[in-house]
């Protein structure tokens, strides 16, 4: 069976092509459209993370012969984590190629985080298993690129670095209050506002509350210099 055109121009943009078309139907088809005789992707997520794991912690080791495992760990979980695979994600254009419940769309799943991610490791676990090892490795470094080499040299997320950088200035630590909330109760917009005692804050709104916060303190760091 050929792919629709929808899915054939999303596999131009992954830069596969499956000689096993039924797996990539697979890794798009979210939980709120399966059924007895359509399988979702939960499966192949959970085998897709496990490869992206592998393809990025032997990148990480052989960038970095010096690294040690404290050192490593962090710049790996900067790679795999979910805000990561749904950017790639979004590179991609994978959201348009999702394949969701009438519930779901019209709560704007196709641009949620947590679908997008899914999808991306179950996509990668798609092409693992059309097309093995090599190649699926060849693409999630390809699709990763240059974050792989430009991942930070300490990784530290941008609260730790926030704290820290108070700290260095005999500071107490920020506090992190929720200003705002917004939207239904399945989508909802958090406000988190950041202050530190010196009167500096910065805010930021995002779909979670430890997204909201981590971008309130990218923000305020920015201000700090």
């Amino acid at each position: 069976m050929k792919l629709s055109a929808e899915l054939a121009a999303f596999c131009d943009r992954l830069g596969h092509r499956f000689a096993n078309p039924e797996l990539l139907r697979r890794a798009v088809t979210h939980g709120s459209v399966s059924s007895p005789t359509r399988a979702d992707n939960q499966r192949l997520e959970f085998l897709g993370d496990r490869v992206l794991g592998l393809v990025m912690a032997e990148a990480l080791l052989g960038a970095d012969s010096t690294a040690t495992e404290g050192q490593i760990a962090p710049r790996y979980n900067r790679l795999v984590r979910r805000e990561t695979c749904a950017e790639v994600a979004r590179q991609i254009g994978l959201g348009a190629a999702l394949r969701i419940g009438r519930s779901e769309m019209i709560s704007g799943g196709r641009r949620k985080e947590a679908l997008l991610a899914d999808a991306m490791e179950a996509v990668i676990a798609a092409i693992y298993l059309d097309a093995g090892w090599d190649t699926a490795r060849a693409r999630v470094l390809a699709l990763w690129g240059e974050r792989i080499g430009a991942v930070d040299e300490d990784s530290r997320d941008a609260k730790t670095a926030l704290q820290e950088w108070a700290q260095s200035r005999g500071e107490p630590p920020p506090v992190y209050a929720e200003i705002a909330r917004s939207g239904p109760d399945h989508a909802p917009s958090f406000t988190i506002e950041v202050r530190l005692a010196s009167g500096a804050r910065a805010e930021a709104t995002a779909g979670s509350k430890r997204q909201a916060e981590h971008m309130a303190a990218a923000a305020l760091l920015g201000q700090s210099g």
